[in-house]
C-alpha cells in the first residue's frame, strides 16, 4: 500500500495514473466531437437529427496495445451504436473497438 503524506504526493500519484491510461488489445479510447451539421440548403440540423446519423466523429486519445493503423490525435468516424461511455478523472470518454472505425481523417 502507498502511504500519502501530503496533498502534493496525492496529486503526483493521480497524474501518473492519468498519463499511464492505456486501452488493452484492439480497444481505442476516444473523445467524441459534437458536430454541427448543415444541410445542403444551409439549415443546421438539430441535436436529435444528428444523433440519428449512423456515424459519429471523435478524436483518438489513446489506441490499444494491438492497434496498428490508428494513432493518438487522429480524427475518426465510428459506428454510433458501438462503444461504451466512461468517466475518467472527471472527463467523459468513449471506448470502442478498432473494428468499429470506418474512416481515419
Amino acid at each position: 500500500m502507498i502511504e500519502m503524506n501530503t496533498t502534493k504526493d496525492w496529486k503526483k500519484l493521480t497524474s501518473i495514473k492519468k498519463n499511464s491510461m492505456k486501452p488493452i488489445g484492439k480497444y481505442i479510447l476516444i473523445k467524441t466531437i459534437q458536430e454541427e451539421i448543415k444541410s445542403e440548403s444551409g439549415l443546421i440540423l438539430s441535436a436529435e437529427d444528428v444523433s440519428q446519423l449512423r456515424y459519429k466523429k471523435g478524436t483518438v486519445v489513446e489506441p490499444g496495445s494491438d492497434v496498428d493503423v490508428i494513432k493518438s490525435g487522429d480524427t475518426i468516424y465510428y459506428d454510433s451504436s458501438s462503444g461504451y461511455t466512461m468517466v475518467i478523472s472527471g472527463k467523459t470518454y468513449t471506448i470502442i473497438k478498432e473494428f468499429d472505425v470506418v474512416v481515419v481523417l
